[in-house]
């Protein structure tokens, strides 16, 4: 007989009861990590947690400003800009950075491991989500096969950019400067100036590096804007990024559309820059040359040999960058103001003035000149082996005697000709405003006594008196004495901006004429032209009308009379004054000075000056022009300033004009 055992529910579950309570502390600490752990992530983590998904969903770019675009005065581009295409690389979403490198190793040829280290060192630098530039200017070609293979790279796009763009290539080249990725060293510097209320710049972003582009880069750059991209997990664009994309997320205050800078419009006139510039290449000169109007309007500015500024703004290559460096001929100097030499010759009516206005000599006054005085233990010679003969004042600026001026220099002493000299901006900055401009050097005795601890000799009168010795000046010094000389002394401040003007076409701001003075001013005939603010003295110094008529005369002849040294240089209908010079760069023995100067290596030939203006009477341009190497004014730089004086008479006078037969010469 079997037996069978009776189960007690409420006993088994007394039994089971310690096993529950152990589960119910296992559940009831599982809820509490869970609670607290949701805790942490909705309320302490929210916001950062909130903002990482969303950077997951939506990616904030940049979108570049467009530089305003540069103008001549007639509104005719000078520079502007082009679309084009860069290639990124975002960090965050490059998912195989290293198979991506290689990839980009074949299609551009960009070594892999510089992807590499450039997306590594961006990465802690400026976080995971700064898109890394890997190359731009990207051809049609490069864009079509980096698109083919984006899909299976995450993280690399191709991005539209804005790339500066130089119609005029080579021509001016230095006066509009060249743009290019801020530095790392240049970044804190530029912030650190820029106003409070302007976006601070940062890494990746175009600055002008020189010439018009790096002074006026504050106006012309503009502000970056923002707009955003709907993306996916791998950073693949869902939707177009726009305003409805930022307002959805919560970013609508962020968003902002990219504002272009301001346009500038120059006193720069493009069909007298272009017929500088092919006067230049036609007769392969090196140098410089500017024009300038008697109110201070640059209207031609040009240094030679040059270099394309499209090049840097594409990414300048480390071998033409080594070349430009290296060219004994300088290409990246802005000569018109950089470069200082000795004026020579055109250094003349200077002294003829100060001559006059100190009574030490009258128009009348006669020295002869036999090719060669005795001064102390030295002798000076003319250019003229044989002499010019009985001269005078007008004689001996058309003829460029050296031995009037020997001696007209030793009468006066260099403290006289170097009051009269400054009056004239010689040796002083002229306040264009442009970075890097020099000042050259009017020298006096006090100068060489703080500078060298010496005396002024007396024999250093002379040298000095012909425009060599110690004097150094720049073409665009020259240009505005000369305008001063040919208006009876109203010296005026150079201009290269008209306007500036904002992206809808509004004038922000406008120049007018200035005058840094007028050495004339007690002598004028008639009040100063209602466009000019009239003119302010800023010295005591004052020449008399006299005074300019007369050395205006000799400057005449120098183009027109029957000996002038650029006789051969006219413009029929109209005419030029002005004076040929030449810069002596060695010192030669008695039996070296008369050697043909074409003969000797170039680098110990003379450079040539030619200073002219027209028309004689009532100049309208003047243009200075310091041709390197070229051993003299008249063969070298004359037939440059004829060219440039022509183009512009042309397209402004053209009533006054014939047809030009041209001649050459050498001489002085």
């Amino acid at each position: 007989m079997s037996s069978f055992r009776l189960s007690n529910p409420e006993q088994e579950a007394k039994e089971y009861l310690p096993h529950f309570k152990w589960l119910y502390a296992i559940i009831t600490c599982i809820f509490v990590i869970i609670f607290c752990r949701l805790w942490y992530l909705q309320v302490v983590q929210g916001s950062v947690l909130r903002t990482f998904s969303e950077r997951n969903r939506i990616k904030e770019t940049s979108i570049a400003a467009p530089r305003g675009v540069i103008l001549d005065r007639g509104g005719s581009v000078l520079v502007d800009n082009l679309p084009g295409f860069e290639a990124v690389i975002t960090p965050q979403y490059a998912s195989n950075l290293k198979e991506t490198a290689q990839v980009i190793e074949r299609l551009l040829s960009i070594p892999a491991k510089n992807t590499l280290k450039k997306v590594k060192r961006s990465r802690r630098q400026n976080g995971p989500f700064f898109p890394v530039r890997i190359q731009d200017n990207l051809t049609r070609e490069e864009v079509f096969r980096l698109k083919l293979i984006r899909l299976d790279h995450p993280g690399l796009e191709i991005r539209q950019t804005i790339v500066r763009h130089y119609p005029l290539e080579s021509n001016g080249a230095q006066l509009f400067g060249y743009v290019g990725e801020i530095s790392k060293r240049q970044l804190p510097i530029i912030n650190k100036k820029l106003p409070e209320d302007f976006p601070k710049l940062s890494q990746g972003d175009i600055i002008g590096k020189s010439g018009l582009e790096e002074t006026y880069d504050q106006q012309l750059r503009g502000q970056t804007g923002v707009s955003f991209l709907e993306v996916d997990a791998r950073g693949r664009e869902l939707s177009k990024g726009n305003a409805n994309v930022a307002q959805v997320f919560g970013k609508m205050d962020r968003f902002r559309p990219a504002q272009p800078g301001s346009n500038l419009q120059l006193t720069i006139d493009i069909d007298v820059q272009k017929a500088a510039f092919e006067s230049f290449k036609r007769l392969d000169r090196i140098g410089s040359l500017v024009a300038v109007t008697p109110e201070g309007e640059i209207v031609a500015w040009l240094n030679n040999p040059s270099y394309n500024p499209n090049d840097f703004s594409t990414g300048i290559s480390s071998r033409l960058w080594k070349k430009l460096v290296n060219d004994p001929f300088h290409p990246l100097r802005n000569k018109v103001i950089q470069d200082h030499h000795s004026p020579g010759s055109t250094f003349k009516p200077v002294v003829a003035i100060a001559g006059l206005e100190e009574k030490v000599i009258t128009p009348q006054t006669t020295y002869r000149c036999g090719g060669s005085m005795r001064f102390g233990r030295r002798s000076y010679h003319c250019w003229l082996r044989g002499g010019h003969g009985n001269v005078n004042l007008r004689q001996a600026i058309e003829q460029s005697c050296n031995i009037f001026f020997y001696k007209l220099g030793s009468a006066l002493g260099i403290d006289k000709i170097a009051k009269y000299a400054s009056a004239l901006g010689i040796g002083n900055r002229t306040g264009i405003k442009l970075f890097n401009e020099v000042p050259g050097l009017m020298p006096d005795t006090h100068w060489k006594i703080e500078n060298r601890g010496e005396e002024w000799q007396p024999g250093e009168n002379l040298s000095n008196a012909i425009g060599q010795g110690f004097i150094l000046t720049t073409p665009l010094q020259m240009a505005l004495a000369y305008s001063a000389i040919a208006t009876h002394g109203k010296l005026a401040k150079p201009r290269l901006i008209r306007k500036m003007i904002d992206s809808q076409g509004a004038v922000l701001s406008k120049t007018q004429p200035e005058w840094a003075k007028d050495l004339g001013l007690k002598n004028l005939e008639k009040a100063p032209e209602k466009t000019a603010t009239p003119p302010t003295s800023f010295e005591n110094l004052k020449i008399s009308k006299s005074t300019f008529d007369e050395v205006k005369e000799g400057m005449r002849l120098v183009a027109n009379g029957k000996k002038g040294t650029a006789r051969y240089w006219k413009i029929p209908g109209v005419e030029i004054a002005g004076k040929t010079g030449t810069g002596q760069l060695l010192s030669f023995s008695a039996d070296q000075i008369y050697s043909e100067c074409k003969e000797r290596p170039i680098h110990q030939r003379h450079h040539g000056w030619f200073v002219g203006y027209a028309p004689a009477d009532n100049p309208v341009l003047t243009v200075a022009v310091l041709a390197e190497h070229s051993c003299s004014g008249s063969s070298g730089a004359a037939p440059i300033v004829r060219d440039v004086l022509k183009a512009y008479l042309e397209k402004h006078y053209p009533e006054k004009l014939k047809t030009v037969k041209t001649r050459k010469v050498s001489s002085e």
